[in-house]
């Protein structure tokens, strides 16, 4: 008997994260690892915004500032719960959220309209 097997359906979402000032240098393994979650759940990253040092809007770890990076990817409906756990688990990150922007993402058809 044949079974059926719903697609899985991609979204997009973003994250915005801050990482503990004392450990700035090593934002690109931060990204580096996030990226590889990303691709492991049939996703990509689109884009990756770096904000830079920045005030924090109350102190915590008793820091006042922390460094904020923005991610714009996309991937499977498992994703966003994959990249908390590393954000928690990551003492590097001191802050982070992850929200959905889109319920059906096509990832071809935007490549398609940009390259009209």
């Amino acid at each position: 008997m044949l079974e059926y097997r719903r697609p899985k359906r991609i979204r997009k979402y973003e994250t915005l994260f801050i990482i503990h000032p004392d450990r700035v240098e090593e934002r690109q393994e931060v990204l580096d690892r996030l990226s590889q979650i990303v691709r492991e759940n049939d996703g990509d990253v689109l884009k990756v915004d770096e904000w830079g040092m920045r005030k924090l809007a109350y102190p915590i770890e008793k820091k006042r500032q922390g460094y904020y990076i923005l991610v714009e990817f996309y991937g499977n409906a498992e994703l966003p719960a994959k990249l908390e756990y590393f954000f928690r688990v990551d003492e590097r990150v001191i802050r982070f959220i992850v929200v959905k922007l889109e319920d059906r993402y096509r990832p071809e058809e935007e490549a398609a309209a940009e390259a009209a």
